[in-house]
């Protein structure tokens, strides 16, 4: 595969020092399985970022999961890991929890969680299939296994709103899943807080899911140019319209970014056509 022409493209080749690669995690950097716990990188995922991070300004992992679960997902037996990746961030929780230097940062869980934790499982008890993920600062509830798994989400959504506004959470929508977490910070948010921190000249973020929309309209917004690439499946056409690149899954992402990399790597970029 070779890059598109896009004006995007072009600003991050012509300036690779002043570029933020964004990138989402499940669907975008691993495929979607069954059990999120066995959701493990994409093993061209490290090499290709390993490559990809000294030719630009910052390569940012901006993910729902805590960075440690990203990190420990990201091990590729016989090769490098995430956590090899030179310079590598990773925002996770949304942004909540920082990940940088072998370092993390994060504030107090909030308190509305423990009421979500007793609670939540007794919901997903009434539809066989359905289970629920404790991630510390978030909790989830998947549908995936479960016979008709569009149908159980939906049948779980009015309840788990009401209980996510009792405790004073956010809801997150995904594939076939419904997050509850902390309110007031989102993927935009946080791709937005760290574009300015990084005085970026360009930006390209890579999703899959509703939750990158947000992302997506920081590109947008960032007033740089800004490049919108979608993991796409047939589970979520929502970023395929709204993206300048489509790629076909994680293989896609894989074989994308290598051809990035080839093209910032060359000694002239900026002369693509």
């Amino acid at each position: 595969m070779t890059l598109p022409v896009h004006a995007g493209l072009d600003a991050i080749a012509a300036d690779p020092g002043g570029a933020v690669i964004g990138l989402d995690y499940d669907g975008t950097l691993s495929p979607i399985v069954p059990d999120p716990a066995a959701a493990r990188v994409h093993p061209g995922v490290p090499r290709v970022l390993a490559a990809l991070a000294p030719l630009v300004r910052a390569v940012v992992i901006v993910t729902g999961r805590p960075p440690r679960t990203a990190l420990a997902l990201g091990e590729v037996p016989g090769g490098p890991s995430l956590a090899d990746v030179p310079g590598l961030v990773i925002l996770g929780h949304y942004g909540l929890e920082r990940w940088e230097d072998g370092r993390l940062t994060a504030p107090p869980p909030p308190p509305g969680l423990d009421l979500v934790r007793a609670r939540l499982p007794g919901l997903a008890a009434g539809l066989d299939g359905a289970w629920v993920e404790d991630k510390g600062r978030a909790v989830a509830v998947h549908t995936r296994r479960c016979a008709d798994p569009a149908g159980a989400l939906e049948a779980l959504r009015g309840p788990v709103e009401a209980l996510a506004a009792e405790a004073g959470l956010a809801v997150e929508p995904g594939r076939m899943v419904l997050e509850l977490r902390p309110a007031g910070m989102d993927k935009g948010k946080a791709l937005s807080a760290f574009l300015a921190e990084r005085d970026a000249r360009s930006v390209m973020f890579v999703g899959d899911d509703l939750g990158d929309l947000a992302a997506f309209d920081a590109v947008e917004s960032a007033g740089i140019p800004g490049v919108r690439v979608c993991s796409g499946s047939t589970e979520v056409t929502a970023l395929a319209e709204r993206a300048d690149v489509v790629v076909d899954g994680p293989d896609g992402v894989v074989a994308f970014l290598g051809d990035l990399v080839a093209t910032l790597g060359k000694p002239s970029a900026s002369g693509r056509a």
